[in-house]
Protein backbone atom coordinates (compact mmCIF):
# COMPACT_ATOMS: atom_id res chain seq x y z
CA UNK A 1 0.00 0.00 0.00
CA UNK A 2 1.25 3.47 -0.87
CA UNK A 3 1.66 5.75 2.14
CA UNK A 4 0.05 9.14 1.56
CA UNK A 5 2.22 11.73 3.32
CA UNK A 6 -0.20 14.14 4.98
CA UNK A 7 1.49 17.55 5.10
CA UNK A 8 -1.40 19.17 6.94
CA UNK A 9 -1.25 16.66 9.79
CA UNK A 10 2.53 16.96 10.09
CA UNK A 11 2.29 20.76 10.06
CA UNK A 12 -0.19 20.61 12.96
CA UNK A 13 2.31 18.49 14.88
CA UNK A 14 4.97 21.15 14.21
CA UNK A 15 2.64 23.86 15.53
CA UNK A 16 2.20 22.00 18.83
CA UNK A 17 5.96 22.19 19.38
CA UNK A 18 6.11 25.82 18.22
CA UNK A 19 3.41 26.89 20.67
CA UNK A 20 5.59 25.64 23.54
CA UNK A 21 8.55 27.65 22.21
CA UNK A 22 6.41 30.75 21.79
CA UNK A 23 5.15 30.43 25.36
CA UNK A 24 8.74 30.20 26.64
CA UNK A 25 9.76 33.30 24.67
CA UNK A 26 6.73 35.26 25.87
CA UNK A 27 7.60 34.33 29.45
CA UNK A 28 10.89 36.16 28.82
CA UNK A 29 9.05 39.18 27.41
CA UNK A 30 9.65 38.33 23.73
CA UNK A 31 6.77 38.02 21.26
CA UNK A 32 8.06 36.71 17.92
CA UNK A 33 7.18 39.14 15.15
CA UNK A 34 6.73 38.41 11.45
CA UNK A 35 6.24 40.99 8.68
CA UNK A 36 5.01 39.78 5.29
CA UNK A 37 5.25 42.30 2.45
CA UNK A 38 3.16 41.95 -0.70
CA UNK A 39 3.57 44.18 -3.75
CA UNK A 40 0.79 43.98 -6.33
CA UNK A 41 -2.43 42.03 -6.89
CA UNK A 42 -1.22 38.55 -7.85
CA UNK A 43 -4.12 36.31 -6.68
CA UNK A 44 -1.92 33.37 -5.67
CA UNK A 45 0.46 35.67 -3.77
CA UNK A 46 -2.44 37.35 -1.99
CA UNK A 47 -3.75 33.93 -0.91
CA UNK A 48 -0.31 32.91 0.38
CA UNK A 49 0.06 36.16 2.33
CA UNK A 50 -3.39 35.79 3.91
CA UNK A 51 -2.55 32.24 4.95
CA UNK A 52 0.79 33.26 6.47
CA UNK A 53 -0.79 36.18 8.34
CA UNK A 54 -3.66 33.99 9.61
CA UNK A 55 -1.28 31.30 10.87
CA UNK A 56 0.94 33.89 12.56
CA UNK A 57 -2.02 35.32 14.46
CA UNK A 58 -3.36 31.88 15.42
CA UNK A 59 0.01 31.03 16.95
CA UNK A 60 0.07 34.29 18.89
CA UNK A 61 2.83 35.99 16.93
CA UNK A 62 2.99 39.72 16.35
CA UNK A 63 1.97 39.82 12.71
CA UNK A 64 2.35 42.66 10.20
CA UNK A 65 0.83 42.33 6.73
CA UNK A 66 2.05 45.12 4.47
CA UNK A 67 0.17 45.25 1.17
CA UNK A 68 1.59 47.72 -1.35
CA UNK A 69 0.17 48.77 -4.74
CA UNK A 70 1.43 47.28 -7.99
CA UNK A 71 3.02 50.60 -8.95
CA UNK A 72 5.29 50.64 -5.88
CA UNK A 73 8.80 51.64 -6.92
CA UNK A 74 12.04 49.91 -6.04
CA UNK A 75 13.05 52.85 -3.82
CA UNK A 76 9.72 52.78 -1.97
CA UNK A 77 9.97 49.06 -1.31
CA UNK A 78 13.57 49.38 -0.14
CA UNK A 79 12.45 52.10 2.30
CA UNK A 80 9.76 49.81 3.74
CA UNK A 81 12.25 46.96 4.15
CA UNK A 82 14.77 49.29 5.83
CA UNK A 83 12.08 50.38 8.31
CA UNK A 84 11.25 46.76 9.14
CA UNK A 85 14.97 45.99 9.53
CA UNK A 86 15.09 48.65 12.28
CA UNK A 87 11.86 47.61 14.02
CA UNK A 88 12.74 45.65 17.21
CA UNK A 89 9.27 44.07 17.30
CA UNK A 90 9.90 42.38 13.94
CA UNK A 91 12.13 39.29 14.00
CA UNK A 92 11.31 37.92 10.56
CA UNK A 93 10.70 39.63 7.22
CA UNK A 94 9.36 38.00 4.07
CA UNK A 95 8.84 39.85 0.78
CA UNK A 96 6.40 37.73 -1.20
CA UNK A 97 7.66 36.45 -4.54
CA UNK A 98 7.25 37.17 -7.41
CA UNK A 99 7.19 40.98 -7.28
CA UNK A 100 6.05 43.21 -10.19
CA UNK A 101 8.52 43.58 -13.08
CA UNK A 102 9.89 46.97 -11.94
CA UNK A 103 11.23 45.40 -8.71
CA UNK A 104 14.70 43.86 -8.65
CA UNK A 105 14.04 40.93 -6.32
CA UNK A 106 17.71 40.12 -5.74
CA UNK A 107 18.36 43.71 -4.64
CA UNK A 108 15.53 43.49 -2.11
CA UNK A 109 16.91 40.24 -0.70
CA UNK A 110 20.36 41.77 -0.28
CA UNK A 111 19.11 44.70 1.82
CA UNK A 112 17.24 42.44 4.23
CA UNK A 113 18.87 42.08 7.62
CA UNK A 114 20.15 38.48 7.33
CA UNK A 115 19.17 37.96 10.98
CA UNK A 116 15.55 38.60 9.91
CA UNK A 117 15.69 36.82 6.54
CA UNK A 118 13.32 33.97 7.47
CA UNK A 119 12.97 33.01 3.79
CA UNK A 120 16.68 32.09 3.79
CA UNK A 121 17.74 33.70 0.50
CA UNK A 122 20.15 36.40 1.68
CA UNK A 123 23.69 35.56 0.50
CA UNK A 124 24.83 35.26 4.12
CA UNK A 125 22.19 32.62 4.85
CA UNK A 126 22.92 30.76 1.61
CA UNK A 127 26.60 30.65 2.63
CA UNK A 128 25.69 29.39 6.10
CA UNK A 129 23.59 26.62 4.53
CA UNK A 130 26.51 25.59 2.33
CA UNK A 131 28.85 25.64 5.34
CA UNK A 132 26.45 23.78 7.62
CA UNK A 133 26.23 26.73 10.02
CA UNK A 134 22.99 26.16 11.95
CA UNK A 135 22.65 29.82 12.95
CA UNK A 136 21.50 30.62 9.40
CA UNK A 137 18.02 30.26 7.95
CA UNK A 138 17.17 27.50 5.47
CA UNK A 139 14.54 28.29 2.80
CA UNK A 140 11.14 27.16 4.01
CA UNK A 141 10.14 24.69 1.31
CA UNK A 142 13.37 22.61 1.45
CA UNK A 143 13.17 22.65 5.24
CA UNK A 144 9.57 21.47 4.98
CA UNK A 145 10.52 18.64 2.62
CA UNK A 146 13.19 17.45 5.04
CA UNK A 147 10.73 17.56 7.96
CA UNK A 148 8.15 15.58 5.96
CA UNK A 149 10.71 12.84 5.35
CA UNK A 150 11.82 12.79 8.99
CA UNK A 151 8.28 12.67 10.40
CA UNK A 152 7.31 9.98 7.89
CA UNK A 153 10.31 7.89 9.06
CA UNK A 154 11.79 7.77 5.57
CA UNK A 155 15.52 7.10 5.74
CA UNK A 156 17.53 9.98 4.30
CA UNK A 157 21.04 8.91 5.31
CA UNK A 158 22.66 6.99 2.47
CA UNK A 159 19.64 7.35 0.21
CA UNK A 160 19.94 8.50 -3.39
CA UNK A 161 17.86 11.66 -3.60
CA UNK A 162 17.13 12.98 -7.07
CA UNK A 163 15.83 16.55 -7.19
CA UNK A 164 14.09 17.57 -10.39
CA UNK A 165 14.56 21.36 -10.59
CA UNK A 166 17.49 23.67 -9.85
CA UNK A 167 15.91 26.83 -8.45
CA UNK A 168 17.35 28.44 -5.34
CA UNK A 169 13.87 28.32 -3.82
CA UNK A 170 13.88 24.52 -3.82
CA UNK A 171 16.40 22.52 -5.85
CA UNK A 172 19.78 24.03 -4.96
CA UNK A 173 18.84 24.70 -1.34
CA UNK A 174 17.41 21.23 -0.79
CA UNK A 175 20.53 19.63 -2.29
CA UNK A 176 22.74 21.60 0.11
CA UNK A 177 20.49 20.67 3.04
CA UNK A 178 20.26 16.93 2.38
CA UNK A 179 23.95 16.42 1.64
CA UNK A 180 25.01 17.87 4.99
CA UNK A 181 26.83 15.65 7.43
CA UNK A 182 24.22 15.02 10.12
CA UNK A 183 21.63 12.46 11.19
CA UNK A 184 18.82 14.08 9.19
CA UNK A 185 20.80 14.29 5.95
CA UNK A 186 23.86 12.35 4.68
CA UNK A 187 22.10 11.69 1.37
CA UNK A 188 23.69 11.18 -2.02
CA UNK A 189 22.09 13.97 -4.03
CA UNK A 190 21.65 14.36 -7.79
CA UNK A 191 20.08 17.51 -9.23
CA UNK A 192 18.50 17.21 -12.67
CA UNK A 193 16.63 19.72 -14.80
CA UNK A 194 15.02 20.27 -18.20
CA UNK A 195 18.36 20.05 -20.04
CA UNK A 196 19.59 16.88 -18.34
CA UNK A 197 20.30 13.95 -20.64
CA UNK A 198 18.70 10.57 -19.90
CA UNK A 199 16.39 12.27 -17.43
CA UNK A 200 14.03 9.33 -16.88
CA UNK A 201 16.94 6.96 -16.28
CA UNK A 202 18.35 9.25 -13.57
CA UNK A 203 15.03 9.87 -11.81
CA UNK A 204 14.27 6.15 -12.00
CA UNK A 205 17.40 5.48 -9.92
CA UNK A 206 16.13 7.58 -7.00
CA UNK A 207 15.23 6.24 -3.58
CA UNK A 208 13.64 9.64 -2.96
CA UNK A 209 12.45 11.71 -5.93
CA UNK A 210 11.62 15.39 -5.36
CA UNK A 211 9.71 17.05 -8.20
CA UNK A 212 10.12 20.83 -8.31
CA UNK A 213 10.25 21.67 -12.00
CA UNK A 214 7.07 23.74 -12.28
CA UNK A 215 5.42 21.68 -15.02
CA UNK A 216 2.01 20.18 -14.43
CA UNK A 217 2.10 16.37 -14.12
CA UNK A 218 5.54 16.18 -15.73
CA UNK A 219 6.69 13.14 -13.72
CA UNK A 220 5.17 9.99 -15.15
CA UNK A 221 5.31 6.33 -14.21
CA UNK A 222 8.51 5.76 -16.22
CA UNK A 223 10.35 8.34 -14.12
CA UNK A 224 9.78 6.44 -10.86
CA UNK A 225 11.07 3.07 -9.72
CA UNK A 226 8.91 0.72 -7.66
CA UNK A 227 9.08 1.52 -3.96
CA UNK A 228 10.51 5.03 -4.28
CA UNK A 229 9.37 7.96 -2.14
CA UNK A 230 7.98 10.81 -4.22
CA UNK A 231 7.78 14.37 -2.91
CA UNK A 232 5.77 16.69 -5.16
CA UNK A 233 6.66 20.35 -4.59
CA UNK A 234 4.81 21.65 -7.64
CA UNK A 235 1.47 23.42 -7.62
CA UNK A 236 -0.04 24.22 -11.00
CA UNK A 237 -3.42 25.39 -12.22
CA UNK A 238 -4.90 23.40 -15.10
CA UNK A 239 -8.16 24.21 -16.83
CA UNK A 240 -11.09 22.07 -15.72
CA UNK A 241 -14.54 22.89 -17.05
CA UNK A 242 -16.10 20.53 -14.51
CA UNK A 243 -14.74 22.58 -11.62
CA UNK A 244 -16.73 25.48 -10.20
CA UNK A 245 -13.58 27.62 -10.35
CA UNK A 246 -12.79 26.58 -13.91
CA UNK A 247 -9.49 25.01 -12.90
CA UNK A 248 -7.98 22.44 -10.56
CA UNK A 249 -4.67 22.28 -8.77
CA UNK A 250 -2.17 19.57 -9.69
CA UNK A 251 1.45 18.96 -8.85
CA UNK A 252 4.50 18.24 -10.97
CA UNK A 253 3.73 14.52 -10.62
CA UNK A 254 1.03 12.61 -12.48
CA UNK A 255 -0.37 11.41 -9.17
CA UNK A 256 -2.74 8.66 -10.28
CA UNK A 257 -0.17 6.76 -12.34
CA UNK A 258 2.77 7.29 -9.98
CA UNK A 259 1.00 6.58 -6.68
CA UNK A 260 0.71 2.87 -7.48
CA UNK A 261 4.49 2.53 -7.84
CA UNK A 262 5.65 4.74 -4.97
CA UNK A 263 5.97 3.49 -1.41
CA UNK A 264 5.12 7.00 -0.19
CA UNK A 265 3.92 10.14 -1.96
CA UNK A 266 2.73 13.66 -1.15
CA UNK A 267 -0.60 14.89 -2.51
CA UNK A 268 -1.24 18.29 -4.10
CA UNK A 269 -2.68 20.17 -2.37
CA UNK A 270 -2.07 19.09 1.23
CA UNK A 271 1.50 17.85 0.98
CA UNK A 272 4.48 20.20 0.88
CA UNK A 273 2.44 23.44 0.91
CA UNK A 274 1.33 23.38 4.56
CA UNK A 275 4.88 22.53 5.61
CA UNK A 276 6.30 25.58 3.85
CA UNK A 277 4.17 27.86 6.04
CA UNK A 278 4.99 25.81 9.15
CA UNK A 279 8.70 26.21 8.50
CA UNK A 280 8.26 29.96 7.99
CA UNK A 281 6.78 30.10 11.49
CA UNK A 282 9.62 27.93 12.80
CA UNK A 283 12.24 30.21 11.24
CA UNK A 284 10.54 33.28 12.72
CA UNK A 285 10.61 31.78 16.21
CA UNK A 286 14.26 30.83 15.69
CA UNK A 287 15.00 34.44 14.70
CA UNK A 288 13.26 35.70 17.85
CA UNK A 289 15.21 33.24 20.00
CA UNK A 290 18.52 34.24 18.43
CA UNK A 291 17.77 37.94 18.92
CA UNK A 292 17.43 37.62 22.70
Amino acid sequence: MTNLINGRAIAEKVYIDLRSEIAELKAKGITPGLAVVLVGENPASRAYVRSKDKTSRELGLYSVKLELPTATTQAELLAHVAKLNRDPKIHGILVQSPPPKQIDESAIIRVLDPRKDVDGFHPENVAKLALGDESGFVPCTPLGVQRLLIESKIEIAGAHVVILGRSMIVGKSLALLLMQKNKNADATVTVVHSRSRNLAAITHSADILVAAIGRAEFVKSEHVRDGATVIDVGINRVEDAASERGYRLVGDVAFDEVAGKASAITPVPGGVGPMTIAMLMSNTIKAARQSS
